[in-house]
């Protein structure tokens, strides 16, 4: 009997009576591991009473005690480590060592959690002479929603709860539905550390269950990480409905290879970023820009040997792959349809994926292409795969005008070995995360994730600081006390009866 990934409701195994069903599929092979029920809006309102119920107490316990929930969630997750990154593995056909590392990052952020308590701290003022006093206090919204992506089932989802629900915050998780098991896991892992039943709780589904969380009038804030087109409609439907909301869409994410770069380490960095977890994440680099025709040609010489080297195959196999596969056929006919495009719009196809022979899984090999101009598809739009652009231009200031011009400013980077071009980069570059001979900006835990324009709907960013201040609102108290009091009178403490 095929496997079947229940929702968490109220601190237990809940099974959707819908009966629409989702099939979960290992990459790696095309088979069934697994199914999913589509939960309907009807179920939206016990689900959401339970989280209502759950977080007027939550929200009663000390920012100490909720902490204390974090740091045994967060041994919890170490220990488990090794179960979690192979569920991933499985749904989602990334390598077991990628998966690892998608937890360890996401550990970092429970990490950053554990010290809420400090940040929740607000200010007072006291108008010496006066007796009014004046202090700030934040807390907490109420009942809050994630809706997570497909290619990061534990990373993105623990960017979210773990920082609400330290902020006194119930939470509802709604992952993507073509990798669900890892949060089912993680909700079982915040239980055993002493989270009450209800303030976290897991709800499968697709639009019709987005739609009906986004509506629901007791729902106080929504967060979501996904596409772009998505992100921007979210946005604005839990706005008008007077939610807050952080919506974070898609990437074009570019290095700049300056002249004077190490081209060893360049290609080291783009083999990583370019085609590490299959290309499938929102920091993936898709496009080399790189200054004069002669280091160009230099990168092309030097890359090419290395993407058609690439081992392919399933994310689980001992010795380990340089890539597993991509997530679903759908996924894999649309990659192969954008480097058939490319080809036809006249980038020269240096290395072509499509041409890995494989019987089973939705296997695609490492694509690179050459001379890519900034009218073409392959350029212009998000792939989500493992498909990088080269672009040739004259000078760094064609390259950063070519950047800033991009709608999409997730990440970016510079190699160089100047100083004044790498302080002049990050300080005119129009993105939001820049790296400095780092193919991969992501912030560390205690800094904030997001980018700028069409990557990020909403003016707060994920974890950091910025991850408290969506999750809470400032109070601010305003207090004024008799002046005239005999302070020499004698005062008896009441009796507690």
């Amino acid at each position: 009997m095929t496997r079947q990934v229940p929702n968490f409701v109220n601190g237990e195994h809940h099974f959707s009576q819908s009966s629409r069903i989702a099939d979960i599929h290992n990459p790696a092979t095309g088979d069934i591991i697994a199914q999913v029920a589509l939960s309907s809006a009807s179920e939206i309102n016990h689900i959401v009473s339970h989280s209502l119920k759950a977080q007027l107490s939550w929200r009663e316990q000390s920012p100490l005690k909720r902490a204390r929930v974090m740091f045994k969630f967060k041994e919890l997750l170490e220990h488990n480590t090794k179960e979690l990154a192979t569920l991933i593995s499985q749904e989602h056909g990334k390598t077991h060592s990628d998966a690892k590392g998608e937890l360890t990052r996401g550990i970092e952020v429970v990490e950053f959690a554990c010290g809420i308590p400090h940040l929740l701290k607000g200010e007072f003022s006291s108008h010496v002479g006066t007796g009014v006093d004046s202090f700030s206090m934040m807390q907490p919204l109420g009942v809050c929603v994630g809706i997570t992506p497909f290619n990061f089932p534990a990373m993105v989802p623990l960017w979210m709860y773990p920082i609400a629900l330290c902020c006194g915050n119930s939470f509802i998780l709604k992952p993507s539905e073509k990798a669900p098991s890892a949060s089912i896991k993680m909700a079982e892992l915040l239980q055993q550390a002493g989270l009450p039943d209800g303030v976290f709780q897991v709800v499968h589904g697709d639009k019709e269950i987005v739609d009906a969380l986004l509506s629901h009038p007791d729902i106080a804030a929504v967060s979501f990480v996904g596409s772009t087109p998505v992100a921007k409609t979210i946005y604005q439907k839990g706005c008008a409905e007077g939610k807050r909301v952080q919506a974070l869409g898609g990437a074009k994410n570019h290095l700049l290879v300056m002249p004077d770069a190490d081209l060893q380490r360049v290609g080291n960095a783009l083999m990583a970023a370019a085609y590490g977890a299959t290309g499938e994440r929102c920091m993936a680099i898709s496009v080399a820009v790189v200054v004069g025709d002669k280091t160009a040609d230099a990168l092309i010489e030097h890359l090419a040997p290395r993407v058609e080297s690439l081992k392919v195959g399933p994310g689980l196999a001992q010795p380990e792959n340089d890539m597993g596969p991509l997530i679903s056929e759908a996924h894999l006919l649309k990659v192969r349809g954008y480097i058939e495009q490319g080809a036809k719009e006249g980038a020269e196809l240096v290395v072509d994926g499509r041409e890995l022979e494989s019987e089973t899984g939705y296997f695609l090999g490492g694509t690179l292409f050459d001379h890519v101009t900034p009218n073409m598809r392959i350029y212009r739009e998000e792939i989500f795969g493992p498909v990088l652009a080269v672009v040739r231009v004259e000078s760094y200031e064609q390259g950063l005008a070519l950047i800033n011009g991009h709608e999409f400013a997730n990440g970016t980077a510079i190699f160089t070995q100047n100083g004044h071009w790498a302080h002049h980069f990050y300080q005119h570059v129009e993105v939001g995360m820049v790296g400095i001979n780092v193919p991969i900006p992501v912030p560390m835990a205690f800094h904030s994730f997001g980018g700028w324009k069409r990557s990020i709907f909403g003016p707060l960013n994920m974890h950091g600081p910025d991850g408290v201040r969506f999750y809470t609102r400032m109070k601010t108290v305003t207090s004024s006390w008799p002046q005239d009091l005999n302070l020499d009178t004698q005062y008896s403490m009441p009796t507690m009866e």
